[in-house]
């Protein structure tokens, strides 16, 4: 591992022979504030507006982002001046501090942490206790008087170094401790004696030499320039870009390295560390949650390496500090308005804050803060529409244990993330992701875990610790990603090397099956049946301030009274896509195949008549339940085989026992109307001019129920859709061919109808000719699906499973674009046809009712392009709705997914 040092530069001087004060790479802590965040980093950014604030932040200094790009530009080597204005910022610490970096008798000690612009917590670097060498241990003792202490801050050190700037394999060092632990009963190095700590720092100096050929630095120069770098590097480390990657966060910004002076929760019975949160982040509950540990280090409380303690006993062992620190939280939470995570530290009784950041939490919590802040006039409804993203939403439907299920908990731990899973105990992240890949659900279960575990939590179905707290990293993690999560379960044993879980007499292998509830924290051996929660109050509340911001109409794609209802219950506003289609199927498939399969026009007209039945009472139901808003009926779109029993079925039934009768008659039907690529063939508008007899008792039981509604006193509110255009001219004897139905109907019902005609734009052709087929109709709704299949040449149901995995693998496709908006090529289809269209009738109605209507990255697209109306699945509504919300505030929008254009 490289672990090459800064080099300084000449050191200029002014015309009194004073160094000038260095501006260009680092920062002190008062020299900056919380809008310089693309400078300093987030955690840059708010130490420095902590000490404007006047609270107790341990003085320190902020090496830039933008050194980091250019230190990444530069292939790992620094600027040049980057070594002098460190040792200038250091000399600054020791002025203010008295003490003197390297100094055997006042020894200055300092920590190294990352800081990116956006919080990524665990993903990058943290070196702590720098500076120690055997010298300045004397001297740390000597100065304290506590041989114990300094000697726990040196292996802490060789540790945090050894793995995280000299790259020892964290295994190395745990196969150098585990010995000393066990021969001291011990389960962790901070229960070691002095005896005990002075064997692990000889233990982790050895292991540190065969792993890497050289001994640990003990220049604080060196270890300083070294750990510098080494953050630096860990910007492109695996799990940093795994994070990005997850979290949309772009590879160009780099990270700030944070310089601080050391304060010590590990000085003594007196001393103690703690992660808190100004609100519950789990519920979004307005009280102080957080966890403490006495004699310890912050590192301790987040490895989830030792049993915390709740954040409500501090007050027990440090009263004054407690008052201090909640009077910090008030302050922050006034200043930024928000939710805040805080690290602290009590040394020898004096409370310092590490760090604060707006805090991550889960889905509930996030909806909960952002109504009550309203509340409390904090914020605008708006403001807390923007806070609450559609991806939450989405989270804040997680599943729960069904409460009609019998099952008993075998142990319970910390509920660290809502929501619940079953699947497969797998011990290790690879084997999670193995696992995964091959199409199984699995829990990952471990003692703890690290960021390196990251790849097999994404994997995984949920998370189950034994060790660790609400701030440990597994909680952290699963609740940024909406993964249940069950931590700090004390009562299990995790062995990987014996592929075992065991608790009290019960023993789970690798393999077996267990279920996890992160809401209650219960952990049951065996499948526990999940249902979806219902929505938390606050929800309405949002969603109403949403609808009040959005000017996108949400409509819904449903076929029954029931996904009406259902849609409506989540505020739809009409029926985008009725898919006349799946009207047929299950006991009314022989009344299509009758149509399909009739030999005389007595025939034909008599399976006619039969389907109007049906059609009609369908659509008076469909017009009932959405009375006084939009009903698009789609015409018949899938090609009439699809209705039929495939071609291979019956040629095989045929060979291996006979046909019957009505068999035969089905293959003849089959067979002509076969078709080498359906997709592309006799389906839609063309399908319906070859059949017009199909399409015409469509519209005439649709208008029939009109007409019934009507009379009933409804207002029923009907669109026709025509499928598949390519042609204005087929839409054209399309339209004429409804038209004269609907004259049929009005002349029988002695009054003229009210409804539009539209079609649906799916083909690039059509996309291209927007503006003319526009001329033809009241609205227009693209049919995404279709468009993107005719747009790559891609066959949905082929390249889904064989094709767009490997290609979103290999980063040749940033997004599945049957599920996101695909910008760049059928994006911009769509953007010309918009035009287009708008240029021959600014009035014409443009909508989306593919699956992308309900995407939240794909609705802020057509936002952008000037869509009026977006149609989606019932479930799907309420993220619709918040989407185009956002969209609205700006907070959604298009940009490229081809990193070539």
């Amino acid at each position: 591992m490289d672990t090459s040092t800064l080099v300084p530069a000449p050191v200029a001087r002014t015309n009194d022979g004073s160094p000038p004060t260095p501006r260009r790479w680092v920062r002190l802590f008062e020299e900056g504030g919380a809008d310089q965040r693309d400078l300093l980093g987030g955690k840059g950014a708010n130490l420095a507006e902590m000490v404007r604030m006047g609270l107790p932040v341990p003085p320190g200094f902020t090496v830039t982002t933008e050194a980091c790009r250019a230190t990444t530009a530069a292939d790992g080597t620094a600027p040049s001046e980057l070594a002098d204005e460190v040792r200038s910022a250091i000399a600054h610490l020791e002025q203010v501090t008295g003490l003197g970096f390297g100094d055997p008798t006042a020894p200055l000690l300092l920590s190294v942490r990352s800081g990116a612009k956006f919080s990524m917590p665990g993903m990058m670097d943290t070196v702590l206790d720098l500076g120690l060498n055997p010298e300045t241990v004397a001297g740390l003792e000597a100065k304290t008087g506590d041989r114990w202490f300094a000697l726990d801050a040196y292996r802490r050190l060789l540790d945090l170094f050894g793995r995280v700037v000299l790259g020892v394999p964290e295994e190395q060092l745990s196969a150098a401790a585990t010995p000393l632990l066990e021969r001291h009963a011990v389960t962790d190095p901070s229960g070691l004696p002095v005896e005990g700590l002075e064997e692990l720092i000889a233990a982790y100096d050895a292991a540190i030499v065969a792993a890497t050929g050289r001994p640990f630095p003990t220049d604080p120069w060196e270890q300083l320039d070294a750990a510098i770098l080494a953050v630096f590097r860990s910007w492109n480390g695996n799990r940093a870009v795994t994070y990005r990657r997850m979290e949309g966060i772009s590879d160009d910004l780099g990270t700030a390295v944070n310089v601080q002076v050391m304060v010590f929760g590990n000085a003594g019975d007196d001393s103690g560390t703690g992660v808190a949160f100004t609100r519950d982040p789990a519920t979004g509950e307005a009280r102080p949650v957080g966890d403490f540990l006495l004699h310890a280090q912050g590192e301790d409380v987040v490895a989830g390496t030792r049993t915390t303690e709740p954040l409500s006993h501090l007050g027990a062992v440090f009263p004054e500090c407690e008052v201090e620190l909640l009077e910090v939280f008030r302050r922050l939470e006034e200043r930024y308005r928000d939710l805040c995570d805080i690290e602290f530290t009590i040394e020898h009784g004096t409370l310092y804050v590490l760090q604060t950041r707006v805090g991550k939490r889960t889905a509930l919590a996030a909806l909960r803060i952002a109504v009550e802040l309203v509340d409390e006039g904090v914020i605008e409804p708006a403001e807390a529409v923007a806070r609450f993203t559609p991806d939450q939403l989405e989270m804040l439907l997680h599943p729960r244990f069904d409460p009609a299920a019998s099952y008993e908990p075998v142990t319970r731990g910390l509920a660290a993330s809502p929501g619940a899973a079953a699947g497969e105990v797998v011990l290790t992240a690879d084997a999670a992701v193995a696992r995964a890949a091959e199409g199984v659900d699995v829990l990952l279960v471990r003692p703890q875990t690290s960021p390196e575990d990251l790849h097999g939590i994404l994997a995984a179905r949920g998370v189950l610790t034994s060790r660790g707290g609400l701030v440990s990293h597994a909680a952290v993690v699963a609740r940024g990603i909406g993964k249940p999560a069950v931590c700090g379960a004390a009562d299990l044993v995790v062995d990987p090397d014996a592929g075992t879980v065991t608790i009290g007499d019960v023993v789970i292998h690798a393999g077996d099956t267990i279920s996890i509830d992160g809401t209650s924290g219960d952990v049951v051996v065996g499948e526990v049946a999940v249902v979806a929660p219902a929505a938390p109050p606050e929800l309405v509340r949002l969603l109403g301030w949403a609808d009040e911001v959005r000017e996108l109409r949400v409509l819904t794609n449903a076929d029954t009274p029931e996904d009406a209802r259902a849609a409506l219950e989540r505020g739809a506003e009409g029926i985008g896509l009725c898919r006349t289609e799946h009207q047929f199927l299950g006991d009314r498939l022989p009344l299509v195949r009758h149509v399909i399969l009739a030999t005389d026009d007595a025939d034909r007209d008599e399976a006619i008549a039969d389907l109007y039945v049906q059609q009609r009472h369908d659509f008076v139901e469909l017009l009932e339940a959405v009375d006084g808003l939009p009903v698009t009926v789609r015409l018949l779109d899938p090609p009439l085989h699809e209705f039929l029993p495939r071609v291979e079925q019956l040629l095989v039934a045929d060979a291996t026992r006979g046909l019957s009768e009505e068999e035969h008659h089905l293959l003849d039907g089959a067979l002509a109307w076969r078709e080498d690529d359906p997709m592309l063939g006799i389906r839609g508008v063309r399908l319906g001019l070859l059949r017009p007899e199909i399409y015409a008792v469509q519209v005439r039981a649709l208008l029939d129920a009109a007409v019934e509604r009507s009379a009933a006193g409804g207002d029923p509110q009907v669109r026709i859709m025509i499928p598949l255009v390519s042609a204005p001219a087929e839409l054209a004897a399309a339209l004429a061919a409804v038209r004269a139905v609907a004259a049929e109907v009005e002349a029988a019902a002695g009054h003229p109808l009210s409804y539009e005609v539209g079609a649906m734009i799916e083909t690039p052709r059509a996309a291209l000719l927007a503006g003319v087929i526009a001329e033809q109709v009241d609205f227009l709704s693209f049919g995404t699906n279709d468009l993107t299949q005719m747009t790559f040449g891609f066959s949905r149901d082929d390249v889904e499973a064989r094709l767009l995995p490997p290609y979103l693998a290999q980063g040749i496709l940033p997004a599945d674009p049957f599920e996101t908006i695909d910008v760049d090529g059928v994006g911009e289809l769509v953007r010309t046809a918009v035009e287009r269209i708008r240029a021959t009738d600014p009035t014409v109605d443009i909508s989306v009712c593919g699956e992308h209507g309900g995407d939240p990255t794909s609705v802020g697209f057509f936002s952008a392009v000037g869509f009026d109306d977006v149609s989606c699945s019932p479930f799907r509504v309420p993220v619709a709705r918040l989407a185009a919300a956002h969209a609205e505030l700006g907070l959604l929008g298009p940009a490229s997914h081809d990193a070539s254009v």
